[in-house]
């Protein structure tokens, strides 16, 4: 059975998801990444895209990710119709994966950008990475050189970063400086081992 020992790990746009990421898979825990899985399907599907979108869209057989992203996030309906395309797959990938560590029976973290969201895997367990929204923006505008309106668009795509801090299981608070994260990510993984024992792997 899939997603029995998951905790989904997530967060909104430029909170840091992906540096806890590393410093958790650097402490010791396994980690099944739905961001790469989505990617590698979206250039497996770049044909699709290509079809739909226009061929300007892919370049050497990958999507141009950032020039697909400018219009999806400005169109609704395309979104949607992407989003309806690609998630049945990326599900599908996951869910194999995750069957793979589950016999492990140990706890495993996914890498769910949008957990909360889409609702679509039945985790009982999540650790939301925390920064509060005008720090979100300012990293997000530094991060990716895009104007306000745009960042603020982009993140307003998402539910709103307090409401998942609300619904999550832990928290990992991304608020100050880099030891500090590392800090929240230590005592993080120290919750888990205190909760189960260590994986028998035979």
């Amino acid at each position: 059975m899939a997603f029995e020992y998951a905790i989904a790990l997530t967060g909104g746009i430029a909170t840091g998801k992906s540096t806890v990421a590393s410093l958790l898979g650097l402490n010791g825990l396994r980690i099944i990444d739905a961001d790469t899985i989505a990617h590698r399907i979206l250039d497996e599907n770049s044909s699709w895209v290509a079809e739909r979108f226009g061929q300007e869209f892919v370049k050497n057989s990958k999507v141009d990710r950032p020039a697909l992203g400018k219009i999806v996030f400005a169109d609704p309906k395309a979104k949607k119709e992407l989003e309806s395309f690609l998630h049945p797959k990326i599900r599908a990938a996951i869910e194999e994966q995750s069957e793979k560590q589950d016999r492990l029976k140990y706890p495993y973290l996914i890498d769910i950008p949008l957990f909360f969201e889409t609702s679509s895997y039945p985790i009982k367990n999540s650790v939301v990475v925390y920064t509060p929204k005008t720090l979100q923006l300012e990293r997000f505008m530094k991060r990716n050189g895009f104007s306000e309106e745009e960042s603020l668009r982009r993140i307003e795509s998402q539910m709103d970063i307090d409401e998942k801090k609300s619904r999550a299981t832990w928290v990992i608070d991304n608020s100050s400086n880099l030891k500090h994260l590392q800090k929240e990510c230590e005592q993080f993984v120290d919750s888990i081992k205190l909760l189960y024992p260590a994986p028998k792997i035979n």
